[in-house]
Order: structure tokens, then C-alpha cells, then sequence
């Protein structure tokens, strides 16, 4: 395994991109699994589709957009997505759930469209669906890193802020808590997060990635910076675990990375059951 890691430059960045990855996914996933918007992951995802098939869209009829990755277009178009999300749930403020179905339904047809426009599927779109990972360049790197950056200095800056919002959102605006500026930049966190993280699992399976981890965790944690920690741990462990089950079976890796995910959470869930079944014996 390290013999693979040393002499490949194409794994090490792989696995750089994974740890980034599997870092950064689960602590956004914990504040969408407290505050009840798992689906928004899924919905921004699907809009950055749509930004990935515009950006190979023009790669094909834009001579000199053809050096310009499709994956700073799929970034784009998921902020503003994000940006959009945030507006639709201060129009409905009763009804902010129907912001998910909007853009999930808007990004699917917009994505289908552009796809179609490019000629259908390809290797490429395939590699953005799916996952990638073995095939994340040193461009690719640098942007995950960079966004990886930008996702932790964000989370130490507002920590107490989210906290506060994603438990009691009224008292969090009593005491000061500046509730529209940091919903705002979170939901553009979460797009930045779900942009970087379809290399990994790609746009179909990303919203596992930030919540399947965050779900076995909270089969056993009794505080929220608990439920942090063990999510990383899960994610950190399903990336790894599943990027060199991805090469040794010469599986897609972003399937196997989702599917140690699931195969941990089932493991989880049976040992608390076991558990409970010696303790009450």
C-alpha cells in the first residue's frame, strides 16, 4: 500500500484530496443534519452539474474557454445556486423546504439540457457523476485544498455563531447573533464543500458523504463536538478505507468510498444493539 502511495504522484494527490474531503464533508454535514437540511446537499449538487455541463459546453464551442477546468464552472454556478436557496427561504419563510425542490428540479432540468447540448454523456460528464478520485490533477488539488482552507477558517470563526443558530435560532438572534449574514455564508460554504467533494464521490453521491458518517455518529455521541469528531473519524475512515478497495477491485471510487460509508454506520448500529441486548441481559 505505502509502495502504491510513493511511487504514484496520481495517488498521492488522490489521497490528499480524499483526507481534505473527508475532513470538510462531515463538519458541514452536522450542522445540515441538526438544522434539517440534509436535501440541500443533494440539490446544490444537482446545480452543479448543470454548471459542469455548461463548462464543457463551452470547452466544445469556445476555442479559448478549452483550457478552463468545468469543475470552476460547476463552483460558480453551485454559489449562486446557494445564493438562490437563500433567497427562496427568506420569500417563503413558512415554507423554506420548498427551496430543495426548486433547485433540485431546476439543476436536473438545466443540467439535462446542457448535457444534451454537448452531445450527451461522456467520459467526462461519467467522471463528474460518479467520482474520479484517481483522476484528480494538481489543479484540481490546489482548488480542493484551497476550498479546504476556506471551510476551516469559516468553522472557527463562526462556531459559537452556527451553534447557537442550529439549536435555538430565536435566542441566537436575542443575543446578537447576526442570523441572515451567517445562514448566508454557510449555504455558500455548503456549495463550495459539495463543488470540491464531486471528485471524490461525484454529484450523485455526494450528499452521502456528508451525512452518512454524521448518522452513525449520533447512534452513540452525547455532545455536539462529540458528534463532530466521530463524523471525521467515519468519513476520514470510509474515504481511505474505500480509495484503496477502489484500486485493489478496480472499483468506481466514489461508489466504494459511499459504500464503506453505509458499511459503517451498519456496523454501528449493530454493535449498539448488542450492546444494549448484554447490558439489559
Amino acid at each position: 500500500m505505502l509502495e502504491i502511495l510513493f511511487r504514484y504522484d496520481w495517488m498521492q494527490h488522490a489521497l490528499i484530496a480524499g483526507m481534505i474531503i473527508g475532513l470538510i464533508s462531515p463538519l458541514v454535514g452536522v450542522y445540515l443534519v441538526v438544522r434539517r437540511l440534509s436535501l440541500i446537499a443533494e440539490a446544490l449538487s444537482h446545480v452543479t452539474l448543470s454548471g459542469v455541463a455548461a463548462g464543457l459546453l463551452l470547452q466544445k464551442e469556445v476555442a479559448w474557454f478549452q483550457p478552463v477546468n468545468p469543475l470552476y464552472m460547476g463552483i460558480g454556478f453551485s454559489v449562486l445556486g446557494s445564493l438562490f436557496v437563500e433567497q427562496i427561504r427568506r420569500l417563503y419563510h413558512s415554507y423554506q423546504e420548498l427551496a430543495i425542490p426548486i433547485m433540485l428540479s431546476g439543476g436536473i432540468g438545466l443540467g439535462v439540457v446542457l448535457i444534451s447540448a454537448a452531445d450527451g454523456f461522456n467520459v467526462d460528464i461519467a467522471g463528474y457523476l460518479f467520482g474520479s478520485i484517481l483522476a484528480v490533477g494538481k489543479e484540481e488539488l490546489i482548488t480542493i485544498a484551497v476550498i479546504g482552507v476556506i471551510v476551516l477558517l469559516f468553522f472557527f470563526a463562526f462556531y459559537k455563531e452556527l451553534f447557537a443558530l442550529s439549536f435555538d435560532e430565536e435566542n441566537a438572534i436575542l443575543t446578537g447573533v447576526p442570523r441572515r449574514t451567517v445562514n448566508l455564508l454557510f449555504i455558500v460554504i455548503v456549495a463550495l464543500v459539495i463543488s470540491a467533494a464531486i471528485r471524490v464521490v461525484g454529484i450523485l453521491l455526494v450528499s452521502a458523504l456528508m451525512t452518512v458518517p454524521v448518522a452513525a455518529s449520533l447512534q452513540f455521541t452525547n455532545s455536539f463536538r462529540q458528534t463532530i469528531v466521530w463524523s471525521v473519524i467515519f468519513s476520514q475512515l470510509a474515504v481511505l478505507s474505500g480509495l484503496f478497495a477502489a484500486y485493489y477491485l478496480d472499483w468506481a471510487s466514489g461508489g466504494t468510498i459511499v459504500l464503506v460509508s453505509i458499511l459503517i454506520l451498519l456496523l454501528v448500529l449493530v454493535i449498539k444493539r448488542i450492546y444494549f441486548l448484554l447490558r439489559s441481559a
